[in-house]
């Protein structure tokens, strides 16, 4: 849901409650704006300096030298490569935490380098605090030194932008700013501060709050909503008259804190789960109940449990193309659709749903279980639920395991054999990222992040760093490409500056593998702006010039447990480049604009059609 964009001055007048016995003491602008960070919790913040923002950096300076624990500060402040950089280390640490990633960077190219995370971030609903320095108050408009029209460029792809043009509203500015961001549907806001306001004398106001008053009021709306007996007894009948339900559920129950509610309700009912790429992690992989992913590089017994099934259930999804690219033949065989989401645009928005509840969803989930309990309601869906077994036996992930070249899965497989579903994993975009979504478990939340929506190559890394900041005591691997990785590769040596054990693995098919296949399925591979075979980069140089003590290539299949091992174990931050066949393919795949009864699974995995060919696609359908 994208509330209403504030793309002009924050004006409300607000009443600085004082004692008239006391003369109020004034501070700083920009120790106002780090006041206020410290009073979010917030833990560490990610940022480059420059002009119009130098004096909220001094700021962050002094308070951590004024504050420091045990010689440790209390904010760090942690300087990336670039900006962009900055914005998906915020990013990775809000996707491991669930909370507001923070981002402070200077006017002009130091904001707009920003609009790429800030839409990511938006279009994935993970909250984020921007807060980006301006020229000053009569510069704005004049086409000053490193000016940019920030909340004009940021209006249309963040949850919320404000211009800070009054000092007496700052602070409260920068308290809304994150209220705003995790609440509700969580998203990024941008706070553009101009310089002269960071430099004025202000009078701290515990109590001050901006009038988002219509904002509130709509969540409260939401947050309030509880199912009744009615609404549960609707529900109830749906799923008394199926045989074959399924739980669809997407990013919102990670976003909504919901997964061990989801996971009891599964259980409770022993409804298998289907997820989407962003809800990952909602259940355990290696559950009984767990299909993995479904869509487009989904599980094939994920896709063909969607083909039976006659109940849907959809749990913060949004029917989106990659899982719902023709919505009339999307669960074909369903009689009925229910959708629980806390963004009322969601409901009926791709799918009509026969059932909906637009609130809490852990509320939601206590309601329909105590019903359940009170009016003695049972289900048996074992006979489906060993349908679905068989499905994941039959149609198992597989690949070419003959070959003599270096297969990704190989790769991750040998990696998972070690984590044992227990690491971080974010990823870059492209092939790489769905084998890495296909292969690895992962028995919580929050350990799988990637660029959903967006698909942004060059997420990878940065955000790999965020997660390592927010959970230091955990693995944090990177797994990448090497289109993705140029993006931003200048983030190597943040890694090593904050002698960060984040482990990076670069498989590496010299071009960028899913436009190559899609190349090769659809257009008479003609590998036009693809083909990367002709460049000279040397990535294990690259690592080792950043300070990687461990930076290894590995090209020969007989040394991939070995070497994998030595990778994973190395206690330090550690770079991997896998030399993987350059020929493989993602498998299952549904074409752009098809059905899932027009899936492909390719060779090494088990099919319902027999004789499946490539169809025939628009060259103009959406990649």
């Amino acid at each position: 849901m994208v509330y209403s964009i504030v793309v002009g001055c924050v004006t409300l007048k607000e009443t600085v409650k004082t004692d008239k016995m006391a003369t109020p003491t004034k501070i700083e602008g920009s120790a106002m704006i780090v006041r206020v960070l410290a009073e979010q919790g917030v833990k560490i913040i990610f940022g480059y300096s420059g002009g119009a923002i130098l004096p909220t950096y001094d700021a962050v300076f002094r308070y951590n030298s004024e504050n420091q624990i045990n010689g440790k500060d209390p904010m760090p402040l942690i300087v990336p490569a670039n900006e962009q950089g900055a914005g998906f280390m915020a990013a990775g640490y809000a996707r491991a935490t669930g909370k507001p990633g923070v981002v402070l960077v200077t006017s002009g190219p130091g904001a707009t380098n920003t609009v790429t995370p800030v839409r990511d971030a938006m279009a994935d609903s993970i909250p984020l605090v921007v807060i980006c320095g301006q020229v000053a108050r009569d510069s704005i408009g004049t086409d000053a030194f490193q000016e940019a029209p920030i909340t004009s460029v940021m209006g249309s792809v963040a949850k919320h932008v404000f211009l800070v043009t009054e000092s007496e509203k700052l602070e409260a500015t920068v308290r809304a700013a994150f209220e705003i961001a995790a609440s509700g549907r969580p998203g990024p806001v941008v706070v553009d501060v101009p310089k002269d306001i960071q430099n004025s004398m202000v009078i701290p106001d515990q109590d001050s709050r901006l009038n988002i008053a219509a904002y509130r009021g709509r969540l409260s709306q939401i947050q309030g909503r509880e199912l009744n007996d009615a609404e549960c007894k609707k529900f109830f009948n749906y799923l008394g008259q199926s045989e074959r339900p399924l739980l669809y559920v997407g990013g919102g129950v990670i976003a909504g804190e919901a997964s061990e509610s989801l996971r009891g309700f599964a259980e409770k009912f022993q409804i298998p789960i289907a997820t989407t790429l962003m809800g990952i992690g909602a259940i355990g992989t290696q559950s009984v109940l767990s299909l993995k992913m479904l869509g487009m590089h989904g599980t094939a017994y994920a896709n063909y449990a969607v083909e039976d099934c006659d109940f849907v259930i959809a749990v913060g999804a949004r029917f989106d193309d990659r899982v719902a690219a023709l919505p009339k033949k999307f669960a074909p065989k369903a009689k009925a659709v229910a959708h629980f989401d806390i963004d009322p645009s969601e409901i009926g928005k791709v799918k009509n749903v026969d059932w909906f509840h637009i609130g809490i969803l852990n509320k939601a989930i206590a309601k329909l279980s105590d019903y359940s309990d009170q009016n003695n309601l049972a289900f048996n869906f074992s006979s489906w639920l060993d349908e679905t077994q068989e499905l994941k036996i039959k149609h198992a992930l597989s690949y070419d395991r003959e070959s003599n070249l270096i297969q990704p899965q190989m790769v991750l497989e040998e990696i998972n054999k070690l984590t044992k579903g227990k690491a971080i994993v974010s990823t870059g975009v492209g092939q790489h990222q769905m084998w890495a979504a296909q292969y690895f478990d992962f028995n919580q939340p929050r350990q799988w992040l990637t660029s959903g929506s967006m698909g942004t190559m060059g997420f990878g890394l940065p955000a790999a760093i965020g997660a390592q900041f927010a959970k230091p005591e955990s693995m944090v691997i990177d797994v990448d490409g090497d289109g993705s990785i140029r993006m931003n590769l200048g983030e190597l040596e943040t890694v090593t500056a904050y002698d960060l054990p984040v482990k990076i693995l670069l498989l590496n098919n010299a071009g960028d593998g899913m436009v190559k296949q899609w190349q090769k399925l659809y257009y008479g591979a003609r590998f036009s702006g693809s083909d990367k075979t002709l460049r000279q980069k040397d990535f294990v140089m690259c690592a080792k010039s950043d300070g990687f003590q461990y930076a290894e290539q590995l090209t020969e299949k007989k040394d991939v447990v070995k070497t994998i091992k030595q990778f994973i174990e190395f206690p330090k931050a550690a770079f991997l480049e896998v030399v993987i066949d350059p020929d493989a393919m993602v498998y299952p795949m549904v074409g752009p604009g098809m059905a899932y009864d027009q899936m492909v699974t390719g060779e090494f995995i088990s099919s319902r059609d027999t004789d499946q060919e490539i169809d025939e696609i628009d060259p103009n359908a959406m990649f």
